[in-house]
């Protein structure tokens, strides 16, 4: 195998996570619509604020990476949600969704042959390929052990760890 497919096949595993730590996919699986919404003292953003920053975050950088017109939002009101929780559980689901339909695009556009991974993007600053997708796995990582962490303050994450 050539190395261009072994890295194409890291990221992608990357992109999917749960090598080391649980997947993004099944820690907000079972999130509720109240569970999303609940305060908890002293963190700044609720669980809904942070999986709406993960959506919002994710499709600009997929956008970035295959639309040379894109804009980006404004940081950093473009990238959070005003409201601290979701207005219904179908809103939170389609949140939820969406979030796995993004790294899914991400995830062909990794495994594209014709997609250059090394190239710098003509719209960009020296960004390319491998960069955009490790920046996506490495940003839903990091969230994902807030959220991780955030259910189990709420007490409504168990693990045997």
């Amino acid at each position: 195998m050539n190395p261009d497919q072994i890295l194409r096949e890291h990221l992608v595993k990357l992109l999917h996570g749960g090598q080391a730590f649980t997947p993004l996919k099944e820690v907000i699986a079972d999130i509720t619509l109240t569970e999303a919404g609940t305060n908890i003292p002293e963190l700044p953003y609720t669980l809904w604020q942070l999986i709406e920053h993960i959506r919002l975050a994710l499709y600009d950088i997929i956008e970035f990476s295959r639309d040379p017109n894109h804009e980006s939002p404004e940081w950093p009101s473009g990238y959070w949600p005003a409201e601290a929780k979701p207005a219904s559980q179908a809103i939170l689901n389609r949140s939820k969704q969406s979030i796995q339909e993004g790294i899914e695009q991400m995830i062909y556009l990794v495994q594209n042959p014709a997609n250059n991974l090394y190239e710098p993007f003509p719209h960009g600053n020296g960004q390319n390929l491998v960069r955009e997708a490790m920046l996506v796995a490495e940003h839903n990582a990091y969230h994902t052990g807030q959220i991780l962490l955030m259910r189990r303050l709420l007490k409504t994450w168990e693990s045997s760890s």
